[in-house]
């Protein structure tokens, strides 16, 4: 090749190397790497919203159920009460709306007695048996799940094993109301943790297993409570099933507060009915249970025996013997209006015994020594 050939070779290798390293630069400049970031976005969000979506479609029932039970846990709390009053200094932005969870207002009436929701109801002393107040005590009224009380105390007398294991059938499934349970068909379970749930829980179709597993049936269980409550003493209390779904299984405010002093002397039926959650193996699969009653989980009450109860026909109901000044206190709410009413009332007696007992204190006379 001469040397003429060879420069104009040279030359033209140059020419075409200028447009790469313009490109180059153009694609190093600011402007230009502005303008290629939506271009470059597009295929990157798509990729994005196609994880999110895949994502979504693969999570696990498990998941669900953990964000439901975070949303319970969020809504119970907002919705506890205590009776300790706001502290001092605190702003009014602050305190109002924990004042409007943690106390209810104590109405009273003409006569210096609470005025309370529920339509029915009995408070007493279970140790001296001084009544506190009462309203309709003799009412004879459906008492849906209070029911399982009694159902505890019978299968607990018929001294079976509490080891011994159950399985939920196709009978104990509730075709009177359609209530829905967790303790799916073919759940096997010990009676110890059938009384449990029953209690705690209010499982129907735990209690329902507990009546079917007794010596000699469910029938023969039925027939055992109503001999139960005629040894108590329940003349206005019948029982038609074991686990309340039944209306006509009545009793009265004042029948139940004997009840429920019989089931205090339970230990197991004070431990199961006041213990705020329990996990249980459900066929393979931990399930977490929790107590009906929200204020077995609170500071401010000492409970050693909690039941609740509802269907259509009887309310919403509550019993529970709680300690009030070092002293035991049945409480029998029934027929209450509203989700929260029965609970409600049931701080609105306590805030009056306390209200009364400190007034009781103040007006005694001034022992004089000497």
């Amino acid at each position: 090749m001469t040397p003429r050939s060879l420069l104009v070779a040279a030359l033209f290798g140059l020419s075409m190397l200028q447009p790469l390293a313009n490109l180059a630069e153009a694609a190093a400049s600011p402007a230009a790497g502005a303008s290629a970031k939506p271009a470059a976005k597009k295929p990157i969000a798509k990729t994005v919203a196609q994880k999110k979506k895949a994502a979504l479609k693969s999570s696990t029932r498990k998941t669900v159920r953990k964000a439901r039970a975070g949303a319970a846990t969020s809504k119970a709390r907002r919705l506890s009460v205590s009776l300790a009053p706001a502290a001092a200094g605190a702003s009014a932005a602050l305190v109002a709306p924990a004042a409007a969870t943690e106390d209810v207002a104590l109405t009273l009436d003409a006569g210096g007695m609470p005025e309370l929701g529920s339509s029915a109801f009995y408070v007493i002393n279970s140790t001296n048996g001084e009544v506190l107040l009462e309203r309709n005590a003799s009412a004879v009224l459906p008492i849906a799940s209070i029911t399982k009380l009694m159902t505890a105390m019978v299968a607990l007398d018929a001294g079976q094993s509490l080891s011994e294991l159950m399985t939920i059938s196709r009978d104990d499934i509730d075709t009177l109301k359609g209530t829905g349970s967790r303790l799916s068909i073919g759940t096997t379970l010990s009676r110890e943790e059938m009384l449990n749930l029953a209690l705690m829980s209010s499982e129907n179709r735990a209690a329902s297993a507990l009546a079917r597993y007794y010596p000699g049936g469910e029938q023969a269980f039925i027939e055992a409570m109503n001999v139960k409550a005629r040894l108590l003493g329940l003349w206005n209390t019948r029982f038609h099933d074991s686990t309340g779904l039944n209306p006509a299984n009545v009793s009265s405010p004042r029948d139940l507060a004997k009840m429920v002093s019989a089931a205090a002397a339970y230990p197991l039926i004070r431990e199961f009915s006041t213990a705020p959650e329990r996990h249980v193996d459900v066929r393979g699969r931990l399930t977490r249970f929790g107590n009906t009653n929200g204020l077995v989980k609170s500071p401010e009450w000492s409970i050693s025996v909690s039941k609740t109860g509802y269907i259509s026909e009887a309310g919403r109901c509550l019993v529970m013997q709680t300690w009030l000044h070092q002293q035991p206190v049945v409480m029998v709410l029934m027929d209450s209006n509203g989700r929260y009413t029965r609970t409600a009332d049931a701080k609105r007696v306590r805030k009056w015994i306390e209200q009364s007992a400190t007034q009781r204190v103040a007006a005694a006379p001034v022992r004089r020594e000497g």
